[in-house]
C-alpha cells in the first residue's frame, strides 16, 4: 500500500509499507544461502551453526533485504503514478515498527513538465568577411608569437626582456620582498608597478639608478602597502625582441613542408575562415539558446542543481589541477559559486531533451561524422584525429551533443526572425567564444 503527496510544485513524499514477514522470510532464506560457503575458526566451510551465521552477519543482511524491499516498492510506486523522479530520494522511517509492517516515507522530486514556447525572437546572423588585410594581421601574430630575444645595446624600451637587480627601503630599513638579485621581467607587461617599469625604462646594461615608489593603498603586501620606498635599481641584462624573418623557414614552421610563402599564406587563410566561421556558430547559438530559455520558463528540481552545480566545481578542480596548480594551492570554492551557470546547463539540457524528442531532431550519424571531422581539421593529422574521436566512446559522446545542439539551433532558427549584421573582423575575433 502506498500513496503520494504533492508538497510543492516538483516535490512529492511517497509512504510505503513493508510486511516485517516478507523480509524475515527473505532475511532467513539469504542467511541459508550464506551459511553454505562462511568460513569461520572452528568450522569446515557449509558447517558453522546457524545461529553462529544469523550472529554475525544478520544485521547486515537485514539492512540489505530492507533497504532492497524499500528500493522496490518505492520503485513499483513511481512507475504506477507515471512519475519520473529527479535526483534521489530521502527515505525515512514513520512512526514506531509493528509486528506486521514497517512504514516509510520517500520525499524526492520530479522533472518538470517542459513546454517550449513561442521562438520567434530577433537574432543577429553575423556577416563577416576575411580580407587580405586580416591575413596579413594574423600572419603578424604568428610571427610575435615565435619572437625571440637577442643581446641588445640599446636603452631599454617596451618588449624587451630585463634581468635587474634591485634594493629597496622603506626608512632606510629593508622590507620583506624588497630585493631581488637577477631578476628578469617584460619591460611594459604591467607585471611591475608604474614607478618600478619607468625607472628602468631607458636605461642601458650595467646602469644602476635610485628612484622613490609608493605602494598603493591597496597593495596585496599589507606591510608594505600605502608607504612609500626608495629603490636601487640596476640593469645588469637586456634582450631585445627580435621577429621571425617572413621566409621558407618561417613557413616550414608553419607546417608547410616544402616553405612555400603561397601555400602558407593560403593555409593561415583558411584557418581564419574557419575560426571566423566557428565564431559566427557560436554567436547564433547563444542567442538561439537564449531565447530557448527565454521562450520556456521552468522550475527546475533542487537536486539536478545541486549535483550540475557539484560537477561544474570538481571539473573546475581538475582544469586547475591539470594546469599544474597542487590540491592544496586550489582555491578553496563552493559548488553555490556555479549554481547560476548549472541552473543555465540544467534547463537547457531539460528543453534540448524535450525539443530532441517532440521534433525528433537526435542526430544522425553523418552529423555526428561530419562534426568530428570539422574539429579534425583543427590538427596536424586530421584522419588519425577522426579514428581517435571513434575510439574513445566519451570524446564521440560529446560530439554527439554537439551535434544534438547544432540541429536544435538550427530548429530555432527556422522559427526566429534572423536578420544578417555586418560584424568587423576585429570585433568578432575579439569577441571571444
Amino acid at each position: 500500500m502506498a500513496n503520494v503527496e504533492t508538497l510543492g510544485t516538483l516535490e512529492r513524499r511517497v509512504s510505503m509499507s513493508v510486511p516485517v514477514a516478507d523480509i524475515e522470510k527473505q532475511v532467513g532464506e539469504r542467511l541459508k544461502k550464506l551459511a553454505r560457503d562462511v568460513r569461520m575458526p572452528g568450522f569446515r566451510p557449509g558447517k558453522v551453526p546457524m545461529k553462529m551465521v544469523e550472529q554475525t552477519y544478520g544485521p547486515q543482511v537485514r539492512n540489505e533485504v530492507l533497504g532492497d524491499a524499500v528500493q522496490k516498492s518505492f520503485s513499483e510506486v513511481v512507475k504506477q503514478a507515471n512519475l519520473k523522479v529527479a535526483g534521489y530520494p530521502k527515505i525515512e522511517a514513520k512512526g514506531e515498527p509493528n509486528e506486521k509492517a514497517l512504514e516509510f516515507s520517500a520525499t524526492f522530486e520530479i522533472y518538470p513538465e517542459v513546454k517550449v514556447g513561442d521562438v520567434a525572437a530577433a537574432i543577429e546572423r553575423p556577416q563577416t568577411a576575411v580580407a587580405e588585410a586580416d591575413v596579413d594581421k594574423t600572419i603578424e601574430i604568428l610571427r610575435k608569437q615565435r619572437t625571440r630575444f637577442v643581446p641588445g645595446s640599446r636603452p631599454a624600451q617596451d618588449g624587451d626582456r630585463l634581468t635587474v637587480d634591485f634594493n629597496g627601503t622603506i626608512d632606510g630599513q629593508p622590507f620583506d620582498g624588497g630585493a631581488a638579485a637577477g631578476f628578469a621581467f617584460m619591460l611594459g607587461e604591467g607585471r611591475m608597478l608604474p614607478e618600478f617599469e619607468t625607472a628602468a625604462r631607458g636605461m642601458s646594461a650595467g646602469e644602476s639608478r635610485s628612484f622613490p615608489l609608493k605602494f598603493p593603498d591597496d597593495y596585496h603586501g599589507k606591510a608594505v602597502a600605502g608607504k612609500e620606498a626608495t629603490f636601487e635599481l640596476k640593469l645588469r641584462g637586456l634582450e631585445q625582441p627580435e621577429l621571425p624573418a617572413l621566409d621558407a623557414d618561417f613557413a616550414k614552421a608553419l607546417g608547410v613542408a616544402d616553405g612555400d610563402l603561397a601555400k602558407m599564406r593560403s593555409e593561415v587563410r583558411a584557418n581564419v575562415e574557419r575560426e571566423v566561421k566557428k565564431r559566427v556558430e557560436a554567436r547564433l547559438k547563444a542567442q538561439a539558446l537564449q531565447a530557448l530559455l527565454d521562450a520556456t520558463p521552468l522550475e527546475l528540481p533542487k537536486s539536478l542543481i545541486e549535483a550540475e552545480s557539484q560537477q561544474l566545481l570538481e571539473r573546475a578542480s581538475a582544469d586547475l589541477q591539470a594546469r599544474g596548480m597542487k590540491p592544496e594551492q586550489i582555491p578553496q570554492l563552493s559548488a553555490d559559486a556555479f549554481a547560476e551557470t548549472a541552473k543555465r546547463r540544467v534547463a537547457l539540457g531539460l528543453i534540448i531533451g524535450e525539443l530532441a524528442r517532440a521534433e525528433n531532431l537526435q542526430p544522425k550519424p553523418a552529423e555526428v561524422r561530419a562534426m568530428v571531422e570539422q574539429e579534425a581539421q583543427t590538427y596536424e593529422s586530421p584522419a588519425e584525429v577522426v579514428k581517435w574521436f571513434y575510439m574513445q566512446p566519451q570524446r564521440l559522446s560529446e560530439m554527439e551533443g554537439a551535434a544534438l545542439e547544432a540541429n536544435v539551433v538550427k530548429w530555432v532558427l527556422s522559427k526566429a526572425k534572423v536578420a544578417d549584421k555586418e560584424i568587423p573582423f576585429d570585433e568578432l575575433m575579439g569577441a571571444g567564444k
